[in-house]
């Protein structure tokens, strides 16, 4: 069994910061290598103002630090969303609770205040490598990608659109937007999401990893700098291996695909 590191969050979330930023601050302060083969597991009180998509988002990329995988205790937040896609199991587990006790052992503990903590992103090549989002404004844009299992979720699509209502794509810089599955890209459509990302210039696509994995629709030529909500940014990871590819948000993705430019969503909202 997996030894666990129990990571502790405190303090309350700036404006445009979610699991995404949390996520990539930790990995930058662990290594793709610091969590080899244990559990990562999350608490504080950070988490009551997580939804349960930035709490996806969170345990997805666990393994982007060579965790087995991420745990999230369930609270009121779970077994709300549990009720929403499944009342019959909640109904015939009332009172269900599942607590690591005061007994539990850990390999180590990190306490991580992200109070102060903006938009981050992961520059090539590594999602070890991540950066305030201010340190990184001048990075121009060839492509940007909103999607994924990380970050294609409708709460994602709903930031993002938000962010990008009523705005351009930047010319020079391609947005391609993926939601994560058919579910997902009929409630997108019927919410108006999908008409906004057009509207804006984007391209949307079926479900796919596509991209993500360098497979199709959006891989990286040579020399090309992209942007993506993805979890991973090794070399040639989204195509040709002299392209270079950063890691952010959805919210930050956006912003960056009206600029052309890496942008902290405020500048564009």
């Amino acid at each position: 069994m997996p030894e666990s590191i129990r990571v502790l969050l405190s303090g309350r979330l700036q404006s445009w910061v979610g699991g995404k930023d949390i996520v990539l601050y930790l990995i930058s302060r662990l290594g793709v290598d610091g969590a080899r083969y244990q559990t990562l597991e999350f608490a504080g009180e950070t988490l009551a103002q997580l939804s349960m998509d930035d709490r996806f988002t969170i345990c997805n990329m666990a393994i982007e630090a060579g965790a087995k995988n991420g745990i999230i205790p369930p609270d009121n937040v779970t077994m709300e969303y549990l009720y929403q896609v499944n009342p019959d199991w909640v109904n015939r587990h009332p009172g269900f609770a599942l607590d690591p006790g005061k007994k539990a052992v850990y390999s180590r503990e990190m306490k991580l205040d992200v109070s102060k903590l903006e938009p981050y992103v992961a520059a090539p090549d590594l999602p070890s490598n991540g950066h305030p989002v201010s340190e990184l404004k001048e990075v121009k844009l060839d492509q940007v990608v909103i999607g994924s299992c990380t970050n294609g979720r409708l709460s994602d699509l709903k930031t993002a659109a938000s962010v990008i209502k009523g705005r351009k794509v930047s010319s020079g810089t391609r947005l391609i937007v993926i939601p994560a599955t058919q579910d997902v890209f009929r409630q997108a459509m019927a919410a108006g999401y999908l008409d906004t990302f057009v509207e804006s210039g984007a391209v949307v696509t079926t479900p796919t990893c596509g991209p993500c994995l360098g497979g199709h629709t959006g891989v990286l030529a040579e020399g090309e700098v992209g942007l993506s909500t993805t979890n991973r940014n090794f070399v040639g990871r989204m195509g040709h291996p002299k392209s270079r590819l950063y890691l952010s948000s959805p919210a930050v993705a956006a912003a960056s695909a009206v600029t052309g430019r890496i942008t902290h969503p405020s500048e564009v909202v």
